[in-house]
């Protein structure tokens, strides 16, 4: 299993973090990431989106569940599970229909769901030290590890 941290002091440090991310991403791959309210969660998986072309409005899913966008090579999928209360809910919305040999999905609050922490490629934990963010990634496939490599290399 590969493992890697990153230092963020800000959130341009974050952003080119999420740069190196972008081009490191195939599909199917699916993310996970961790850490309290205003960890910067939300604003990893935005600037990855940025970095992959996406111009328009990039909310955050909190309310929608899911955000889908389409950049150049695959689906990309954001789901925010902070509001799920019970597991079930996500097979009712259909949650698994997402996952394809296409699509990159990145999911935030997985602890609401088993399943999705099972099935994650790459957990990323991210917590709050001062005024800086931890992030914290492991590989669990050989996908995962693939990404991670690449993350790793200058």
């Amino acid at each position: 299993m590969i493992s890697c941290h990153y230092d963020a002091l800000d959130e341009p440090a974050m952003v080119v973090l999420a740069k190196k991310l972008a081009t490191c991403l195939s599909a199917p791959l699916l993310m996970t990431f961790s850490g309290s309210i205003g960890a910067g969660k939300t604003t990893l998986i935005r600037a990855v989106l940025r970095a992959m072309g996406i111009d328009g409005p990039i909310k955050s899913p909190t309310f929608s569940l899911v955000e889908t966008y389409s950049v150049d090579r695959f689906d990309l999928n954001h789901f925010d599970l902070y509001r799920i209360q019970d597991e079930r809910e996500l097979d009712y919305l259909g949650l698994r229909d997402f996952f394809t040999d296409h699509s990159v999905c990145f999911i935030e609050w997985p602890e609401r769901s088993q399943w999705c922490l099972d099935s994650a490629d790459i957990q990323c934990s991210i917590t709050i030290q001062g005024l800086r963010r931890r992030l914290h990634f492991n590989a669990l496939t050989a996908c995962g590890e693939k990404v991670l490599a690449c993350l790793d290399t200058p």
